[in-house]
């Protein structure tokens, strides 16, 4: 079984949903939307911030994040089709630790939820919107990683809307988890390639095979 990151930044850019749906495999989905929460908050005047990849969010924010994570999740499953079975993740139990200095953010625990079993066991494609119970609004790929581990999943993808990790402009094929853990320490990266690393860096740590577009994080 493999977890599956799709970030909001890959939808917009246009892949085809249908894909994900692996005929015959058992395959968890857990998605951002990044782009469509910003949207949303700029229209409200709300404060888009983040801090190391993860966005600040408000009690006012976390509506919106909601309304546009069950946007977002409607559409996968609409391009999976009718194994596609959608989820939010503070209705089946996903939890987190609470990050106070972020608002209503927390750091996904890793879970394993009945009602992603229940999923898989009917053969159906669990779609996972990132929210924790509070709700909180958790990282999606933080999120995804918590889930590999709790899943005890073979792999994990991240889908994103660039082909890898990028060094001097070009894609690396493979790293080792110390040397991105020591990269993520740099102060070299930015934005999204940072909590995606640091996910991947955790699940392979924990025994999940961890990719990155092409770029493969290995223990």
């Amino acid at each position: 079984m493999n977890v599956i990151k799709v970030g909001g930044a890959a939808l917009k850019a246009g892949r085809e949903l249908g894909e994900l749906a692996f005929e015959g495999e058992r395959v968890v989905i857990v998605h951002g939307a990044g782009p469509q929460i910003s949207l949303e908050m700029e229209r409200a005047r709300i404060p888009v911030e983040f801090v190391d990849g993860r966005r600040v969010t408000s009690p006012a924010g976390i509506q919106i994040v909601r309304t546009a994570y069950q946007r977002v999740n409607a559409t996968i499953c609409e391009g999976i089709g009718d194994r596609a079975v959608g989820l939010m993740g503070d209705e089946i139990g996903l939890k987190a630790e609470r990050v106070p200095e972020l608002g209503l953010v927390g750091t996904a625990v890793p879970s394993r939820p009945q009602a992603v079993l229940d999923a898989l066991e009917a053969g159906k494609i669990p779609v996972v919107a990132p929210l924790a119970e509070g709700p909180l609004n958790v990282n999606a790929d933080d999120m995804a990683a918590a889930l590999a581990l709790g899943l005890g999943a073979d792999g994990l993808l991240f889908i994103t809307d660039v082909d890898g990790l990028l060094m001097d402009g070009e894609v690396v094929d493979e790293i080792g988890v110390d040397a991105a853990a020591e990269l993520l320490t740099s102060g070299t990266l930015a934005g999204g390639i940072i909590p995606k690393l640091g996910a991947a860096v955790t699940a392979a740590r924990g025994g999940v095979a961890a990719s990155i577009g092409q770029t493969a994080v290995v223990a």
